[in-house]
């Protein structure tokens, strides 16, 4: 029983992995206004109703790992090791969400095109905020929970935003300039630490 629900899980994630590259692909070669749904499923080779199945809309797909990264974020921030300092927390709960599921979008080439598209594309700039905000949100109250007496109301939420933008604007940043998964990384290391040096 174990093993049929493990095969079923690997069987959903390739699937769901398939109709990422897919997307990719498809926003690539032909723009992300001109490609569908059902081309997506079509060239992933399920239905639309599998796509459905992972992905609530075509903005869902550039945002596929969102979660996890929250997730893992949210993991590292609830097991805080004993004597653990608030910046030494923020920084490893911004690793787990970098290192960890960041590199499957900077491999795929996600990370470039979501990067690209949200200049110019209005309902992925709306989900894009919509997203960050949640997230930035649960941070916070996960932060705050930890720290009842370094963190309140006004100032978790202003510095899991600091953390956020700097990490999120370094990135982008050296996505836009065309630089390789190596030096993207790098950038976004170089402004996690500047945020965390400004944490007494």
């Amino acid at each position: 029983m174990v093993e049929k629900a493990g095969l079923r899980e690997r069987k959903k994630q390739r699937t769901r992995q398939a109709l990422i590259e897919a997307a990719v692909l498809l926003f690539e070669d032909r723009g992300y206004d001109r490609v569908t749904v059902a081309e997506i499923a079509a060239a992933a080779e399920v239905s639309p109703r599998t796509f459905f199945l992972h992905f609530q809309t075509k903005e869902d797909v550039l945002l596929a790992n969102a979660d996890v990264r929250v997730d893992l974020a949210l993991e590292v921030i609830g097991e805080r090791r004993a004597g653990e300092r608030l910046p030494e927390v923020l920084v490893r709960a911004m690793e787990q969400m970098i290192f960890n599921a960041w590199d499957r979008d900077l491999s795929s080439g996600l990370a470039a095109l979501r990067a690209r598209l949200a200049a110019s594309e209005p309902a992925l700039q709306a989900r894009l905020l919509q997203r960050y905000l949640t997230a930035q949100a649960e941070l916070s109250e996960a932060l705050r929970r930890e720290f009842p007496d370094r963190l309140d109301v006004t100032t978790a939420p202003a510095l899991v935003g600091a953390m956020v933008g700097a990490v999120g604007a370094a990135a982008v940043g050296a996505l836009r300039r065309g630089e390789g998964p190596d030096e993207v990384r790098n950038a976004m290391r170089t402004a996690m630490a500047l945020v965390a040096r400004a944490v007494p």
